[in-house]
């Protein structure tokens, strides 16, 4: 099993990407996806929120919500971070898709009990796992992946040094590719 950009289903990680915790690193692009739901008390329901305007009645609220979310999204993955919109999100049709999946995912704790994972993560002892992590990858922190390699002791780690969580880095890709190569040659 290869696993990269590491999560584990935890309330936590979700609250730190998409509820306000990495929002200091980030002010003035966590600023802006608040400013899209003024009507909201804090930022537990920001979420909530968005998953209410992307199927909202009215093209325009779901497209400026979508475009929203997704200008947060963009702030996060690359290290060092880029400013503005990622191409991936610019086909409008994708934007909303986009948005609308991982709203409902985070709403619903991804489907996970929290720290299941991790908790259960000895039925993977027989399951030979590469786990690859940037160092800085902001969306999903190397804490998570350092978690499930402590719980998962046959698994290797990889922590790719200058990376984030972008999956188009250079060495990102290489680890990725090494790591399949090596599954393939059995």
């Amino acid at each position: 099993m290869i696993l990269w950009g590491v999560t584990t289903g935890r309330r936590s990680e979700e609250d730190w990407l998409f509820r306000g915790g990495l929002a200091p690193l980030f002010p003035e692009q966590w600023a802006r996806l608040r400013a899209g739901v003024p009507d909201v008390a804090d930022d537990a329901d920001v979420v909530d929120a968005y998953a209410r305007l992307l199927f909202d009645p009215d093209p325009a609220v779901r497209a400026r919500a979508a475009n929203d979310w997704c200008m947060w999204e963009s702030a996060t993955p690359d290290w060092p971070p880029k400013p503005g919109l990622a191409s991936r999100y610019r086909d409008p049709a994708f934007a909303l898709a986009f948005a609308r999946l991982v709203t409902h995912y985070v709403r619903n704790d991804c489907f996970v009990e929290d720290g299941a994972l991790l908790r259960d993560a000895r039925v993977l002892a027989d399951i030979p796992g590469v786990l690859i992590n940037g160092r800085f990858d902001l969306q999903a922190p190397l804490g998570n992946a350092w978690a499930l390699h402590e719980a998962w002791p046959t698994s290797e780690l990889v922590v790719v040094d200058g990376a984030g969580h972008a999956a188009d880095h250079e060495a990102i890709e290489r680890e990725l590719i090494k790591a399949s190569d090596r599954v393939a040659d059995g």
